[in-house]
């Protein structure tokens, strides 16, 4: 019998969900399947076959091909529009050149790095697709869309989707395919410099060059790391909220060693993924929590600007590197920007960069990143050298229980201290951690109104995603992305009624 029905009953049967619970031993697969007892299946939504070709239609100008700029573009393209797309890095194939030059030879391409570019900073750093944001649009719609351009149709039913980085591109270039196929036009090594604006409403944009693009809407889509955006905005007088975010380290074990606390193998089963975890502690009325786990994964160099240190985690859709690292981070907020009270609204922005190039400064002038074993950190002492590592461009041995802020070493210590005692073994002679963990989320808000999505003092700017303070990884954005298009379409006078599906 299944589920109260014979065999016989059953005519055929999909699966909806797929998760592991690792929670006993042995660990199981859970799966919620849908039954067709003679009636059939619905066929599933192709959305993309509602794009519209939008050649000689109004055009909107979007700000970054990240994953809001794009899933507004493409959500553009349904609404009737003509998405004018404008990156200030190149496109998805080229910026693996700059990512080579980063990884081998330690230079940074301020508008071609790991979070800028063609497909955002999620692009080449993991594609992980997982969100609690379910009540800001349609999950389904946005991973949908993405398997409609060539994603695993895996990750509309597994409880954590992942793409890969190898996989992630391809995908990017494909939606870029198809808005340009539809009328849009994407603009790479276009750096927005000013927003062009007359008696408090928007006229269109200047890059870097002089040139300028006029529409009426503009919607800023940039991402966590634009500083230039920020100040841009701030120049003209036009309003920004303080935000909090988190900063820390990042954290390498052995794959293996995480397989075993997690599964409880000796040697983990080709069944089984390899195995993730996530950790949280309130120290002092702060949070210190895992951030971007990446199983079987690898630590890459994601700075932005010379002269700065910055880490991320990535993993290829087959996550089989030997190595597991997640970010260790704390959240901080007014209390710890006190020293950069002078900065004003960009005093969360000085904390971060202070510890960016400090911890750069301290050492040889590359990319190689400072690190400490974990024992050895818990303990306040230095480490006598670095083990084996994924990150390409090197380690050397650092006291990082000093370099960072004493604050955010206390609670980290406490934070990792808990954390070995949920997840015994997770205190390991080979783990270590790396610094810093320092872009998990944007510095500041830009504000919108909560009706028209429109900056309160700029009519006709649309801020979004990530950057603006509205999301926090590819699949929040993407439905950011698609939310304020539709904002787009009511300010230009097509009022947009949302089916259920969408």
């Amino acid at each position: 019998m299944t589920a109260g029905y014979s065999p016989a009953e059953v005519k055929a049967f999909k699966l909806l969900r797929r998760s592991i619970d690792a929670r006993k031993r042995p660990p199981v697969y859970r799966l919620r399947v849908a039954l067709d007892l003679g009636s059939g299946f619905e066929p599933e939504p192709v959305f993309s076959s509602a794009f519209k070709q939008v050649h000689e239609a109004e055009e909107v100008i979007v700000i970054g091909a990240g994953p809001a700029g794009y899933f507004a573009a493409l959500e553009l393209l349904e609404l009737g529009f003509k998405p004018i797309v404008f990156d200030r890095g190149k496109d998805v194939r080229s910026r693996r050149r700059d990512l080579r030059a980063i990884q081998q030879f330690g230079q940074v391409n301020p508008d071609s790095n790991y979070c800028f570019g063609e497909g955002g900073a999620g692009t080449y750093s993991d594609g992980k697709l997982y969100t609690r944001s379910h009540k800001r649009g349609n999950v389904y719609k946005a991973l949908k869309l993405l398997v409609e351009h060539g994603a695993p149709s895996d990750i509309l039913v597994d409880a954590h989707p992942h793409i890969g980085s190898n996989r992630l591109p391809r995908v990017v270039a494909n939606i870029r395919e198809t808005l340009v196929q539809h009328g849009a036009e994407i603009h790479f090594q276009s750096r927005v410099t000013a927003l062009i604006a007359e008696k408090g409403k928007l006229q269109g944009i200047r890059l870097q060059y002089g040139r300028e693009h006029l529409a009426k809407a503009v919607i800023l889509a940039t991402g966590h790391s634009a500083t230039d955006i920020y100040q841009m905005l701030h120049q003209m007088g036009l309003q920004l909220e303080l935000k909090p975010f988190a900063i820390g380290v990042r954290i390498e074990h052995p794959q293996s060693l995480i397989d075993r606390i997690q599964y409880g193998y000796a040697k983990r089963p080709d069944t089984l993924p390899a195995a993730s975890y996530r950790l949280s502690y309130q120290v002092e009325e702060r949070g210190v929590f895992s951030f971007c786990m990446c199983p079987g994964g690898l630590i890459v160099p994601a700075a932005t600007a010379p002269g700065e240190i910055v880490l991320n985690g990535m993993s290829m859709s087959r996550r089989d590197s030997p190595f597991a690292n997640a970010g260790i981070v704390v959240a901080v907020d007014e209390r710890d920007f006190k020293p950069f009270a002078k900065r004003g609204i960009f005093a969360g922005l000085a904390f971060r960069q202070m510890i960016e190039q400090s911890l750069f400064k301290y050492g040889d002038g590359s990319q190689k990143a400072p690190t400490q074993r974990l024992k050895d950190f818990l303990n306040a002492r230095l480490s006598a050298n670095p083990g084996p590592s994924s990150y390409i461009p090197g380690l050397y041995a650092a006291p990082l229980h000093e370099l960072l802020p004493s604050e955010l070493t206390r609670r980290l210590q406490r934070g990792l201290q808990n954390f070995s005692r949920k997840m015994p073994g997770f205190l390991a002679e080979e783990a270590q951690l790396m610094a810093p963990e320092s872009r998990t989320s944007a510095p500041l808000r830009i504000p919108r109104d909560s009706k028209s999505f429109m900056h309160p003092q700029l009519e006709g700017l649309f801020p979004c995603g990530e950057g603006a303070g509205y999301a926090g990884g590819i699949i929040s954005a993407a439905m950011d992305g698609q939310g304020v298009a539709r904002k787009v379409a009511d300010f230009l006078g097509q009022k947009v009624t949302v089916a259920k599906n969408q």
